[in-house]
């Protein structure tokens, strides 16, 4: 199978969704004749990595469009870490120059029959359109178009959140459906794989049976080598991992565990970097907790492991997650979530693997967190009971590998109509939850 893999945010040397791009394309490629496109900011991180150029990827520049709008969009954004509505809709209208390239220098070998499958994996945004899908139609070659997620509603509990995160474009998110291209594409794409039940729920009724949900995010077990092995001790040990902006709630989780720390039933170890810092820094030293909350800082993904492996809990009160993945990365070294039910984490932890806590105001969740961290302590084997079971639902449903099978079908059903469509035992929001895959868990 000739696939050409659609990557414009695509390096294995950075985090979040360029680093997503690279660990899924990389995973594909190990199962089908894959050819890399991304932009070319990528090329020397991922000539780095041990690809040959115009053998394994192509790198188009699009850097006439691209840099002054990302210059455009950080001094509208409000602020580092904020305003990521802003940047996905400045993205989202100067996104189809970079396809514009794609298809002047692959075009024609796309219409010549090279390639069985077009496949766009970044951008995520079910806000971008794609001008590919069309012309891909008119060759007769099937396009596939995601993971797409995002559309997570913000609380209605949080708006003050919301405001301090600028995200003013989020008040009018269902705008983008008006965009040029937004029907089109979809009526083009073969396939569109959701990465999130909210995002299934934005697309189109008719759109739908096209769609194919698997979770957006996955975990490299090269980067995951270790298991927690140490059992949970009072004090137990929560670690936070993530920015430190509003949304996030390091803020609620070090309120919620104070008077814990303060009786010495709880150690937090809070890691990443936001402007959020230094108000946490101040709540810190205005609570007197002491070495019983450390402020890390930013760790190098690489070294994250070392500092997962020494918590009992990863205790994380975000409360508008689009993917989770961070969540999954503590569940990969057999840590223990605690989370709202709310968004992506609601889909990936499950009752068996961590704890779900309902959604509510800010009062009420630092509440629900501070209450559930006082049982654990008073009962720390509740943590190990579960721990097992998120190390098994990591590595089993959630490795690159595990979902590059995925994709696969995916593939095989667009390409063959009288297949079945893919259906792997996850939840959508209007059909029966299936039973949970017993033979991956176990895997």
């Amino acid at each position: 199978m000739r696939v050409l893999l659609i990557a414009e945010a695509c390096n294995p040397e950075w985090v979040s969704v360029p680093l997503e791009g690279w660990s899924h394309g990389r995973a594909i490629a190990g199962l089908v004749e894959a050819h890399l496109v991304t932009q070319v900011r990528n090329r020397d991180a991922i000539l780095r990595a041990g690809l040959v150029e115009h053998r394994d990827f192509t790198a188009i520049d699009s850097e006439a469009i691209a840099a002054p709008a990302y210059k455009l969009a950080e001094r509208l954004r409000g602020g580092g870490g904020k305003g990521w509505t802003t940047i996905a809709g400045i993205s989202a209208l100067t996104y189809p120059y970079f396809e514009h390239l794609v298809w002047r220098q692959f075009g024609r070998r796309i219409s010549g029959g090279e390639f069985d499958i077009v496949h766009r994996l970044t951008p995520l945004s079910p806000t971008t359109p794609s001008l590919l899908a069309g012309r891909c139609r008119e060759a007769g070659v099937p396009f596939v178009l995601g993971p797409l997620n995002g559309g997570v509603p913000w609380p209605k509990e949080f708006d003050v959140a919301r405001r301090k995160e600028k995200e003013w474009l989020s008040y009018i998110r269902n705008a983008y459906k008006l965009v040029p291209g937004y029907h089109a594409t979809r009526r083009a794409a073969s396939a569109l794989i959701v990465g999130s039940r909210d995002t299934w729920k934005l697309e189109p009724p008719g759109v739908r049976r096209k769609c194919v949900y698997i979770p957006e995010n996955g975990i490299d077990p090269a980067r995951f080598t270790r298991r927690r092995a140490r059992p949970a001790v009072r004090p137990i040990r929560a670690v936070f991992v993530g920015r430190l902006v509003p949304y996030k709630g390091a803020d609620m989780l070090i309120e919620a565990a104070a008077p814990l720390v303060r009786e010495r039933k709880l150690t937090v170890e809070i890691i990443g970097d936001g402007p959020q810092m230094q108000d946490l820094r101040e709540l810190v030293e205005r609570e007197k907790l002491g070495n019983g909350v450390t402020l890390i800082g930013w760790v190098q993904h690489t070294e994250l492991q070392d500092r997962l492996l020494e918590a009992d809990v990863f205790a994380f009160p975000s409360i508008r997650e689009f993917g989770g993945a961070a969540a999954l990365e503590a569940m990969a070294v057999g840590i223990v979530p605690i989370v709202v039910n709310y968004g992506g984490l609601g889909e990936l932890v499950t009752d068996n693997t961590g704890f779900l806590l309902p959604m509510g105001s800010r009062r009420q969740i630092a509440c629900r967190f501070s209450e559930l961290l006082d049982r654990l302590a008073d009962d720390p084997q509740q943590i190990d009971a579960k721990s097992n079971a998120a190390f098994r639902r990591a590595h089993g449903q959630f490795t690159w590998a595990a979902k590059a099978r995925q994709v696969v079908e995916v593939y095989q059903w667009v390409l063959d109509r009288s297949r079945p469509k893919p259906n792997f035992g996850m939840p959508l929001p209007d059909a029966p939850r299936p039973a949970e895959p017993t033979a991956l868990l176990d895997s």
